[in-house]
């Protein structure tokens, strides 16, 4: 599914590889409690000084709730982003908050960490999933799963879809409900193959350059539930 992670010396190439994630990302960080609870939460990636610190903005307070307080000077937290090109790869890091800063916005300073844990995702390789999602085809609403998912596109199955019939280039509009009844996930994307099954239709699908920082954010929490 994915590359071993391995691990990588920050001194001589942590500067390549945090360059790769661009100001503005978004990443995920790991905020655990003295008790071990441990919650994750959605922030954006500042950036960085090389071999000093590492700027991330603090989540919001009504997200944070009561695991903000644990946001303070020598709290360790995990850092995880996804890093975007030719070979999408995940990068991770575990670091201590310096300090906090309240202007000219709610930051966390983290100490330059010494390692990195990187994981390339080849854009042929798919994380397997089982993710329901409603498929719109032809002004029609099937409700299909997701079986694996990539950067570029997923694998659909529709049981008791055997009337579906599909062609290559067709277009279609995958929604991903969110349970917390927040936006839903929404994905343009192009069919590329279908294969009747005895109980449906599994079909492979491309998608859409406008659908990219959906399918992104789409990935972190995959990869985020993968990692618990």
């Amino acid at each position: 599914m994915v590359n071993k992670p391995t691990q990588v010396d920050m001194v001589s190439r942590l500067n390549r590889n945090l360059g790769l994630l661009q100001a503005g990302a978004v990443v995920t960080i790991d905020v655990t409690t003295p008790a071990g609870q441990k919650s994750k939460f959605r922030t954006t990636f500042i950036g960085y000084l090389p071999k000093q610190y590492v700027l991330i903005q603090i989540p919001d307070a009504n997200k944070l709730g009561n695991f903000g307080k644990y946001i303070y000077q020598g709290a360790k937290v995990t850092v995880r982003g996804l890093i975007e090109g030719r070979e999408g790869a995940v990068v991770a890091f575990v670091s201590e908050i310096r300090q906090t800063l309240q202007i000219p916005s709610r930051l966390m300073v983290l100490d330059f960490p010494k390692q990195v844990t990187l994981q390339k995702l080849r854009t042929s390789i798919r994380i397997d999933t089982e993710i329901i999602a409603k498929v719109k085809v032809k002004q029609e609403y099937w409700t299909g799963i997701i079986t694996d998912l990539s950067i570029s596109g997923c694998q659909l199955q529709i049981v008791n879809g055997e009337e579906l019939m599909l062609l290559n280039e067709d277009e279609l509009e995958i929604t991903i409900e969110d349970e917390q009844a927040a936006a839903n996930v929404k994905l343009e994307a192009k069919v590329c193959n279908s294969k009747q099954l005895s109980n449906g239709i599994s079909f492979g699908v491309e998608f859409n350059d406008s659908s990219r920082d959906s399918v992104t954010s789409l990935l972190h929490d995959t990869l985020d539930a993968k990692a618990e």
